[in-house]
């Protein structure tokens, strides 16, 4: 027995020998959205980047949530250590306003933008839906509460004049619902904010003929135009199967924030390894592949993460 305790006392003395940061690496959160949308990738993809370059020191988990108002509450209570928000909920979050209203998040910080978002809604052509007034009495998906794109389909439906509870029959599913649910004719369309070409609408068009209803009112135009987290923008002809013709309609940036708490080196080491191996998150999603450094750093509301900042000041961006 003697020989197992020498061993036993061996092993922990070596074991006190070893650094710290070789015996357990960092978790690391991150919350995207629904599983076929574009958000989770990006928690996903930067995750998988994460683990490839700094696989030694943290341990990236990307995680499907529901959607950009989880996301951000999960910042508020510190629950994740990044997350993916529409730059609209972003804004509204940190000022206070709308979901938030009188109880603003004050410690949610900004790492960088990623892909433009847009407002869609998405129908078969047999509904018959050609513009947006045709979706009355029509069986409607809204998006789950908790998502930015509920958010954007509410904002639609007040500037053409549709009562969500009266007008249409308005349905709450998870975007991987809302896409099934499409083609099975269980419902006639689906509001969805998204970066293209995204899974939840290029799934549905091959096994039913889709279309895309233009969002092209003036008041959208307008607000483009006085809210600096929207751009008013085209989906090009041939994006998505069956859909020939050019879609007008409105974005919204997707953003990646953290809140105040994260250590600056966790922040830093994301922020640096994301930058210098740009071209292979390029490379990860179609979604990505206009991504560049100065886009990234614009459309964010929220201040920067003092991690996040100290890399923009060496590459002399801010």
């Amino acid at each position: 027995m003697q020989w197992r305790k020498t061993l036993i006392a061996a092993a922990v003395t070596l074991g006190l020998l070893v650094p710290a940061h070789a015996m357990a690496k960092t978790d690391v959160l991150f919350g995207g959205a629904s599983i076929v949308g574009v958000y989770y990738q990006v928690a996903l993809q930067i995750s998988n980047l994460m683990n490839k370059q700094m696989g030694d020191q943290y341990n990236y988990i990307g995680r499907p949530t529901g959607g950009s108002v989880f996301n951000i509450n999960a910042m508020s209570q510190k629950s994740f250590e990044f997350g993916v928000a529409q730059s609209d909920r972003n804004y509204q979050a940190y000022e206070g306003l709308e979901d938030w209203k009188g109880k603003p998040v004050k410690n949610l910080r900004s790492v960088f933008s990623m892909h433009p978002e847009t407002v869609l809604l998405v129908t078969r052509k047999d509904t018959g839906i050609k513009k947006v007034e045709d979706i009355k009495g029509k069986r409607i998906n809204i998006g789950n509460p908790g998502s930015g794109q509920r958010f954007n389909a509410e904002e639609v439906l007040r500037i053409y004049g549709i009562d969500q509870n009266k007008d249409i029959r308005a349905e709450s599913l998870q975007q991987h619902e809302a896409s099934r649910a499409l083609v099975d004719r269980k419902i006639d369309a689906f509001f969805y904010t998204v970066g293209n070409p995204s899974a939840a609408i290029e799934e549905p068009a091959q096994s039913v003929d889709i279309a895309i209803v233009p969002l092209d009112h003036p008041d959208i135009r307008k607000l483009a135009e006085e809210k600096p987290y929207y751009v008013f923008t085209t989906i090009p002809a041939g994006t998505y199967k069956g859909v020939d013709y050019d879609v007008p309609t409105y974005a919204v940036t997707a953003t990646v924030i953290t809140h105040e708490e994260v250590p600056n080196d966790v922040v830093y080491d994301m922020v640096k390894t994301v930058f210098d191996n740009l071209d292979d998150l390029k490379s990860s999603h179609a979604a990505f592949r206009n991504l560049d450094p100065k886009s990234m750093l614009e459309g964010l509301s929220a201040p920067f993460h003092p991690g996040a900042a100290k890399y923009y000041k060496e590459k002399g961006w801010q």
